[in-house]
């Protein structure tokens, strides 16, 4: 005869296994429809084509902002609008110029290079100056009585043993954001970085730098990796060498840029709010298919598949396509001061900015039981590839709503291996990304909201 205890054990898990067959039947169903019906590439192939690179304060960001606003209508969004913010306005200017300029007679391609987002340029009549060569800031502290009057060059390569690629951009990353300002302090005239990759080509990489207002301004650029060995060479071989650079970029005053939001409303609890999104504006060398085109629509997608599917979220999902993520976070920062200032209650967030990959997993920054509870739900998840769930982190736009407000936030986590031979290079274009990858990433995202959305955290 079996005790009360053992008798209500074995409810509870019949209970739990109904449970799960119906979740999976319902996640079934969404990503049948994501499968079958999925708008996102084409989406995908509007915005990068027919807009292109959309940095901050451009022309192109206006256009991004309105095609975002009717893709989320198209979608079948309850509600779509805008959230004002002030963005930087940088410009690039001219075409970067780079050469080595040497006594000997031997012809030297020009050097293939990009001004770092946020930079000075060097004035229309550039500098000439010689290299050093530095490896590490403490090879730049060892050698600051060299620096004067030097053009230094940051020569860290990414480590190649991080199976986990942007862990080797969190290493390096470092040099293009902090390397000018510190090479400034001791008299540099500009900085030359290798490029954030450790891809095979010579693109060289952008990507923001942050001066230190505390030392002089100077111009700096990515270098593209053959071309970083070649310099590097060069410099080690012909004591004579000099670099002529060339830049004209220049930062102009603040201007005004959008958040995007569409919102599908919750059924029960319509004042919480489940956020998912990606990034509308890129940098504008490049057409932003991987960073952050493909988060973009993966999150529309989302909208659009649980409308199609029949899934009526209990709380309200609210599709953020943010301003600004490349150069400043201001839309993030908008979007987080905002939900507080309105007394906002924001039960999860989830972000895609690592390119339009094949999903593995989701990297998360939440409570240990939080994490947990996510992670008894992998049964679910295994059927469409996604595993990895122990990670931390999260993305950058939704950092600050989940520092303002605590709330749980996650990233998808696509397959790594590829996204920095695209990530800021001319390079990340629509032809990169893969339809079927893509779609399968906006499965994943959308089994977790749905998870979420009906058990909470």
């Amino acid at each position: 005869m079996r005790t009360p205890f053992l008798m209500l054990a074995a409810c509870c898990v019949a209970q739990f296994a109904m449970a799960q067959h119906d979740d999976s039947l319902t996640i079934r169903r969404f990503s049948n429809e994501v499968l079958d019906h999925s708008t996102a590439y084409e989406n995908l192939r509007v915005l990068t084509k027919t807009i292109g690179g959309r940095l901050a304060g451009s022309p192109q960001m206006v256009k991004a902002e309105k095609w975002g606003e009717a893709a989320l209508k198209a979608a079948g969004a309850d509600k779509v609008y805008t959230q004002e913010c002030k963005v930087p306005h940088w410009v690039r200017g001219e075409k970067e110029q780079a050469r080595i300029i040497s006594n000997r007679r031997d012809f030297v391609p020009p050097l293939n290079i990009l001004a770092l987002g946020n930079s000075v340029g060097t004035g229309p009549k550039g500098v000439t100056a010689p290299v050093l060569e530095i490896h590490s800031f403490e090879e730049l502290e060892q050698k600051k009585d060299q620096v004067k009057g030097k053009i230094v060059f940051y020569n860290y390569p990414f480590n190649k043993k991080f199976v986990k690629t942007f862990y080797s951009y969190g290493d390096a990353v470092r040099f293009r954001g902090a390397g000018p300002s510190r090479a400034s302090k001791y008299g540099a005239v500009a900085v030359i970085v290798r490029s954030m990759s450790h891809s095979t080509d010579n693109h060289p990489h952008t990507g923001s730098t942050r001066y230190n207002d505390s030392f002089p301004k100077i111009a700096a650029v990515a270098i593209g990796l053959q071309d970083a060995d070649r310099l590097s060479k060069r410099i080690a071989n012909d004591p004579s060498a000099k670099v002529f650079l060339r830049t004209t970029c220049q930062m102009l005053p603040d201007t005004i840029g959008h958040n995007v939001i569409g919102e599908l409303k919750g059924s029960e609890f319509p004042d919480e709010y489940i956020t998912v999104g990606g990034h509308l504006d890129s940098w504008d060398v490049c057409e932003g298919a991987h960073d952050d085109g493909a988060g973009c629509v993966q999150s529309i997608e989302i909208l659009r598949a649980f409308k199609a599917a029949g899934i009526r979220p209990k709380r309200t999902l609210r599709v953020v396509l943010f301003a600004n993520e490349e150069n400043g976070v201001r839309g993030g920062a908008k979007y987080a001061e905002l939900a507080k200032a309105n007394n906002e209650k924001h039960l999860f967030a989830l972000e895609s900015d690592a390119g339009g990959f094949t999903p593995r997993g989701f990297i998360m920054e939440m409570k240990p039981e939080q994490r947990a509870r996510i992670k008894s739900w992998l049964p679910l998840f295994l059927p469409y590839g996604l595993y990895d769930f122990d990670e931390p982190g999260g993305g950058v736009d939704i950092t600050p709503l989940h520092n303002q407000l605590g709330t749980p936030m996650a990233e998808l986590s696509p397959d790594s291996q590829r996204y920095f031979d695209y990530h800021h290079a001319v390079s990340d274009t629509f032809e990169a990304v893969n339809k079927r990858e893509l779609e399968l990433g906006a499965v994943g995202m959308g089994a977790l909201v749905y998870l979420v959305d009906k058990y909470g955290l």
